[in-house]
């Protein structure tokens, strides 16, 4: 052992019925000449009566390509170890074998030139597990690396290693594995991905996840050995979910369960919400100057079979007001406004109003909006009977009430439509987050927002890891109440997603989707007075069906449908 040199040791645990980690002991240690300096980050596949436990081997200090190669120990229970030999003659780590055979061979992962990279995520077949200490084969095999390189990096900068064995399941192999963002820079960001697999054909990609959905967010995953580390290394089927085991801050073990249908089906690509082939459904008109710098972001809300539309029209010096429109069959626009039908009235919104949300309780229609002065962006709230909305009375709109103070920017707000034992909860984005307020009544007066109840974050690393926010208000079901978001990315698309609440603390987080369910993918989205835009601010459920309404590019909107059940199963459930 080298001189101050911590050195790695395996140890074991045990768990029974789903029940704490109590019983742990050492099960492999520095013994021979590849493994003196260390004994790190196995993975296990049982083949027949025998445990393959494939781990780091570490062989000399300071560490190198030279001494860091891949190891394996047998053991018939887990608890004594009979049998460890050196697997690689090359720099490699996190090998793990398939659980049976393909096409007669056994097959497994291996990631090799690890350090200090670019590494290789690569496929090996065996006709006989003699072969894997077979040196001169195995050195063979490495001089055609590139034959067998399954490809993961998304970027030249990204390195990638293998996480888990592989999970059989009736779609195909799952996968899952590390990928590690800005791998060479001080600020790596360490993020799980899974790959899906053809069961006969392992290294044919079915399936992928668009990006990361763990990456490090809480306590234990941040502070540690090494921070900001998450990093899979085992998992397991249990029944209708997937358990998913990794290191948190090289310091923890930690789990993770996944629905397993709907991890599978974001992995097969699911179904999307369907874009109105006629879309955009409004778009600015010809002698309209008061819309002509777009119309976007609709608030909707049905009453009596006919949809109401309330949109924000900009101005070519992007001053807003809100336009209307009705839709009887949620598609087609069978009357608009010629002129606007609210318009800013209080200091706090002399530069526009934005981005309306409607939601109706009992016989009244509120409405949160955002009242922008030409420096700060505040919460307000208006009302008016839903009687007097019908006759299109818009002079009965009560006068704007700003809800958040003047040092606090503050945007995407909708009323949970429910009143409980602490009041209504607003939902608004405070900073770059989810937060939500309660409040003892929703007529004008003197209430503020000041607690800021912490719902939801941008995730590091993922799509929506700049900031989000709200987008439709809540919908209600029997799974819980669903949140659908935007999120934003480093590269400024804007994506939507959704949380699950708890039906009777809304506050609770759930589920949340870890991939986007509608991005901008058509040229009305992709191109406009802001490029890569879809923003969501109302939505009509008829039966199974969302309407979901949004701003396109920030100059449309567009309709798009999707199945109420369908976003239930992204989210799990």
């Amino acid at each position: 052992k080298p001189p101050h040199v911590p050195i790695s040791c395996i140890g074991v645990a045990f768990s029974e019925n789903d029940g704490p980690f109590m019983k742990r002991q050492k099960l492999i240690e520095p013994s021979e000449d590849f493994d003196k300096c260390g004994c790190e980050d196995p993975r296990v596949t049982k083949i027949d009566d025998t445990y393959y436990i494939f781990y780091t081997a570490l062989s000399d200090y300071p560490y190198g390509p030279h001494c860091i190669k891949t190891a394996v120990a047998l053991s018939k229970d887990l608890k004594s170890i009979y049998k460890k030999f050196l697997v690689t003659p090359f720099n490699s780590k996190a090998m793990a074998l398939f659980p049976e055979k393909i096409d007669d061979h056994y097959m497994a992962f291996i990631t090799i030139d690890t350090d200090p990279g670019p590494s290789k995520l690569c496929l090996r077949s065996f006709k006989d597990l003699s072969e894997l200490s077979d040196h001169k084969k195995w050195q063979k095999w490495y001089e055609q690396k590139e034959k067998h390189e399954v490809q993961l990096r998304r970027e030249e900068r990204d390195h990638v290693e293998l996480g888990a064995p592989p999970l059989k399941t009736d779609k195909g192999w799952v996968l899952f594995y590390s990928h590690i963002q800005n791998y060479w820079t001080d600020k790596p960001l360490f993020g799980i991905e899974a790959l899906l697999l053809d069961i006969k054909n392992p290294k044919k990609i079915i399936g992928r996840t668009t990006g990361p959905f763990i990456t490090p967010e809480w306590y234990y995953e941040k502070i540690g050995q090494v921070a900001n580390i998450t990093f899979p290394s085992g998992a397991l089927i249990e029944g209708d979910h997937i358990d998913l085991y990794y290191g948190a801050a090289d310091t923890f073990c930690a789990k993770a369960t996944l629905s397993k249908n709907a991890f599978l089906s974001a992995l097969e690509k699911p179904e999307r919400p369907e874009r109105f082939k006629k879309n955009p459904i409004l778009s600015p008109r010809e002698g309209f100057e008061w819309e002509k710098g777009g119309v976007l972001n609709p608030g909707v809300i049905e009453i009596d079979g006919t949809i109401h539309i309330i949109y924000r029209a900009a101005t070519t010096d992007n001053h807003s007001t809100f336009g209307y429109a009705q839709s009887k069959d949620g598609f087609n626009i069978d009357y608009r406004s010629d002129t606007p039908i609210y318009t800013p009235r209080a200091d706090f919104e002399s530069y526009g109003v934005e981005d309306p949300r409607l939601v109706l309780i009992k016989d009244t229609i509120y409405m949160t909006y955002t009242g922008y002065n030409g420096s700060r962006a505040r919460i307000v709230i208006s009302s008016i009977s839903k009687k007097d909305f019908v006759k299109q009375k818009w002079d009965a709109w009560t006068y704007p009430c700003a809800i958040t103070p003047d040092t606090l920017d503050d945007k995407d707000a909708s009323i949970l439509p429910e009143k409980n034992e602490h009041g209504y909860l607003v939902f608004h984005r405070a900073g770059n987050d989810i937060c939500g307020d309660y409040f003892s009544t929703l007529e004008p007066g003197h209430e503020k927002i000041t607690k800021c109840i912490d719902i939801a974050a941008p995730r590091p690393g993922m799509w929506d890891h700049i900031k989000i926010g709200l987008s439709i208000p809540p919908i209600k079901t029997k799974k819980g109440w669903i949140l659908i978001y935007h999120g934003i990315s480093e590269h400024k698309v804007y994506r939507v997603g959704a949380l699950l609440l708890d039906l009777k603390d809304p506050t609770v987080v759930l589920a949340r989707t870890a991939s986007p369910f509608f991005e901008p993918e058509a040229d009305y989205e992709k191109n406009g007075i802001v490029s890569n835009v879809v923003f969501p601010c109302g939505a009509v459920v008829r039966g199974d069906v969302v309407f979901m309404y949004y701003g396109a590019g920030d100059m449309h909107t567009a309709v798009a449908t999707v199945s109420l059940q369908t976003i239930l199963s992204y989210l799990g459930v």
